[in-house]
């Protein structure tokens, strides 16, 4: 019982106290753009959290779309959807998922208290672990068919369909299955393709896969166990990281290294390279460290754990490596601290405006770790040949009330066949599409 009441009582601190432990001092847009203000870390005895108690959207309310755009719901009641693929025909899948058990994530204190913390967040409920269709056969914004394409999955996430085959990444494999245009259903077993790293801790268990152009290579991401190493390097083989599969040879390779926590894949339709959207660490203060978005270099090291934004070293990952240090690529346009920025799709339709076009889109998952919050909302970044040019600005917000609490959360975004964004939402349980306004 007195073991219990320690956890009660450092579980109340946390969750209440600590979010008055330490504010931002600079505003959240420092932390955009290709140089980001990067203050001095500021650790505390208590981490900030900060959290948006999800609720869900009241009957009537939507998110607010950006001035020339409008928003309604593409779908409803489905259960944590959190990605999203668009096939050739049209139709989009929906991969409805949760957190896997973790048997040893969630030890001590510290993993006591991150379990209340994602319960309070919407998140660490039973897996759906399933695939559903939704397909608008008329084009009027409202699928007509709903099934279950897929299902018995482990937390999948990530979906990419190479001619006939489609690939589909577990938390802790990538299986494929084949795919005849036109079905509403898969019932055939999956093939595993590779394992992924997973395991007893699996502390960042989403994986995302995108195919190559040619789609001969498969691309998966494998965030990190730890925040900062604090599990020993051992725990991190292959993660923090993004794997190169051959899917023919069944094998994978380290393609990039010292990459959090990442989980958006696309690629830019200007220059061909491949971008991701990377989760930094946490618990050095609301200003730090800005979550970013990149183009990937095969090979190259971006900074997990010794490092931050090139050489910013971070003396809580030991033992130091000053020669990863050294080499550690800077990332090419930060998001914001702690926006938890995950969805990321380049704008190739004709619907929108031109201005969006070959721009980046960026579902924020929003923060636990900073106050005043950050994120909760889905932002746009324009680019120019190939690289990104302007700031950030707001396509869809107003996920959080007047009360602060969380209505929704955005995660995958995607654009579907006749050129509207679909948004994951998955506090509200809704997939939302913008659309030009009628005005």
């Amino acid at each position: 019982m007195q073991h219990h009441h320690a956890h009660l009582t450092l579980g109340i601190l946390l969750l209440g106290v600590a979010g008055c432990s330490e504010t931002a001092k600079l505003p959240v847009d420092s932390g955009y753009g290709p140089s980001p203000v990067l203050v001095e870390p500021n650790r505390t005895l208590i981490p900030t959290v900060n959290i948006a108690k999800a609720v869900g959207w009241p009957a009537g309310t939507r998110p607010v779309a950006a001035p020339g755009l409008q928003v309604q719901a593409f779908a409803r009641d489905l259960d944590h959807p959190r990605w999203l693929h668009v096939l050739p025909n049209g139709d989009v899948l929906v991969a409805e998922s949760d957190a896997p058990a973790k048997p040893e994530g969630n030890r001590g204190i510290r993993g006591w208290v991150m379990k209340k913390v994602m319960a309070r967040a919407g998140s660490g409920g039973q897996s759906a672990n399933r695939i559903t269709l939704l397909r608008d056969e008329d084009g009027d914004g409202t699928p007509e068919v709903r099934t279950t394409f897929l299902e018995g999955l482990n937390s999948p996430f990530g979906m990419a369909l190479v001619d006939d085959q489609l690939y589909i990444a577990n938390t802790d494999a990538v299986l494929r299955f084949p795919y005849e245009e036109g079905a509403t259903r898969i019932d055939a077993k999956g093939e595993k393709v590779v394992d992924l790293p997973a395991g007893p801790i699996n502390h960042h268990w989403t994986k995302n896969v995108i195919a190559s152009p040619d789609g001969s290579r498969l691309y998966v991401t494998s965030g990190s166990n730890s925040n900062v190493g604090e599990n020993g390097m051992a725990a991190e083989e292959n993660r923090a990281a993004i794997l190169e599969v051959n899917p023919q040879a069944k094998r994978l390779r380290l393609f990039a290294s010292g990459l959090r926590n990442p989980n958006g894949l696309a690629w830019q339709p200007d220059s061909g390279q491949l971008w991701t959207t990377v989760n930094e660490r946490d618990e050095i203060g609301s200003d730090l460290v800005p979550d970013y978005m990149t183009s990937v270099q095969d090979g190259g090291f971006y900074g997990w754990p010794y490092s931050y934004f090139g050489q910013h070293v971070d003396p809580r990952a030991e033992p130091p490596r000053p020669d990863l240090v050294a080499k550690a690529l800077v990332p090419d346009y930060a998001l914001g601290a702690h926006t938890s920025s995950m969805g990321l799709a380049f704008y190739e339709g004709d619907l929108l405006p031109e201005r969006y076009r070959n721009g980046a889109l960026i579902g924020q998952h929003g923060s636990w770790n900073r106050k005043p919050r950050s994120g909760y909302k889905v932002v746009f970044v324009p680019f120019r040949d190939g690289r990104p040019d302007g700031p950030a600005e707001d396509i869809l917000s107003g996920f959080v009330d007047n009360e602060e609490q969380a209505m929704g959360r955005p995660v995958g975004v995607v654009v579907d066949s006749q050129g509207a964004l679909l948004v994951a939402d998955d506090v509200g349980d809704v997939i939302w599409r913008v659309t030009p306004s009628d005005d």
